[in-house]
């Protein structure tokens, strides 16, 4: 069973933030989660992946942007967003030393960090997993985004619906593609950005989080620890 403990870290110069780890008594690495631009890591979505993440045995440290802290719309500016992406990853590290990292998050959580990886602000990471990541704005596809991902030094896993409108999979492939061995592109049919899935799809909300942490956890498995 896992159990959830309450944690705060700095992040420079903007204040303390809150954190929350969930640990399951068999643990084999803990993945640092970041919550998206608009919802923060109480969001029911996280929740129910850390829950799941915890059945196949990843802890999981999800924590708050300042923004979110402090209940403003707004995000941060990215080298605030990055500099709290690598301050949770050192708390994740302090906290259990003894557990090889994992680091990503939602959305922008994911995009974050990976823009903290390119600048070689997450030494302990083994690995990064988008929870879709957002290649482009909705329904305005380019690459742009993608740009710094040349520059992460770890392998990257990329979990990515059909029908994602932040990340058309045309685009997207090839992006993957071209990182080569450092990226692992797993696609999930009928699902939007925040993994919904058309009825017709034969597929449950459910099963796609259980699929999610189970591709997760076989993703890790082959990394060195």
């Amino acid at each position: 069973m896992a159990t959830g403990d309450k944690l705060r870290f700095a992040v420079q110069d903007n204040g303390e933030v809150s954190a929350l780890l969930v640990r399951p008594l068999a643990a084999q690495r803990l993945l640092v989660l970041g919550h998206g631009a608009g919802a923060g890591m109480a969001h029911p979505f996280l929740e129910n992946l850390a829950g799941e993440l915890a059945k196949v045995g990843i802890a999981t440290l999800r924590y708050q942007f300042p923004y979110m802290e402090e209940r403003r719309r707004v995000p941060d500016k990215p080298d605030v967003l990055a500099a709290t992406v690598a301050a949770a990853v050192r708390l994740a590290a302090e906290t259990a030393p003894e557990l090889p990292l994992l680091a990503g998050g939602k959305s922008m959580g994911g995009r974050m960090t990976s823009q903290a990886a390119a600048q070689n602000l997450l030494g302990s990471a083994k690995g990064l997993v988008f929870f879709g990541f957002p290649l482009h704005p909705p329904n305005r596809p380019s690459i742009k985004r993608a740009e710094h991902l040349a520059k992460v030094r770890v392998p990257m896993l990329f979990l990515q619906g059909t029908r994602d409108t932040l990340a058309d999979l045309t685009l997207l492939r090839p992006v993957c593609a071209k990182l080569g061995e450092c990226a692992t592109l797993h696609v999930i049919l009928e699902a939007d950005h925040s993994f919904h899935v058309l009825k017709k799809s034969g597929k449950s909300d459910t099963g796609v989080m259980t699929e999610l942490a189970q591709t997760t956890a076989g993703w890790a498995e082959k990394l060195n620890n």
